[in-house]
């Protein structure tokens, strides 16, 4: 992970603590000061951090919508990015995002519980993770 800047190492370790909000901070500060191929992707994870958080707060349309357009960014840099493996990032991300999309907005409540009660045997329920490729 060496590679990575520090910034990255420190967000995506605040994505996978679901610590969304400070993930969002750390992520758009990274984000603004970045040229591509970088800036998209950092958008990318950014957008699906957020909509993690909407759907933290049952904020459907905010969570459908900004996991929807953080996937399309970080499509392209499939299967991997740097040491980041973006193809399992998506697949996860597209399975919470169909999960929500099959949701009535007045029941996201409990898709929350269930993402919140710690079965990951579940794909569908669980936020999505950011894991690495060895070099």
């Amino acid at each position: 992970m060496a590679m990575l800047p520090t910034a990255l190492q420190q967000g995506i370790a605040e994505f996978n603590q679901q610590e969304f909000y400070a993930c969002h901070d750390t992520l758009e500060a990274l984000w603004m000061d970045s040229t591509e191929p970088d800036r998209r992707f950092y958008q990318g994870l950014l957008q699906v951090a957020v909509a993690c958080y909407h759907l933290g707060n049952l904020n459907w349309q905010g969570a459908v919508t900004l996991l929807g357009e953080g996937t399309r960014r970080l499509y392209d840099y499939q299967p991997r990015y740097a040491t980041i493996d973006v193809e399992q990032l998506l697949e996860e991300s597209f399975t919470l995002l169909e999960s929500l999309q099959q949701t009535n907005p007045e029941h996201l409540g409990s898709l929350l519980a269930q993402i919140q009660s710690d079965r990951p045997q579940d794909a569908a329920y669980h936020f999505p993770t950011v894991r690495f490729i060895p070099n």
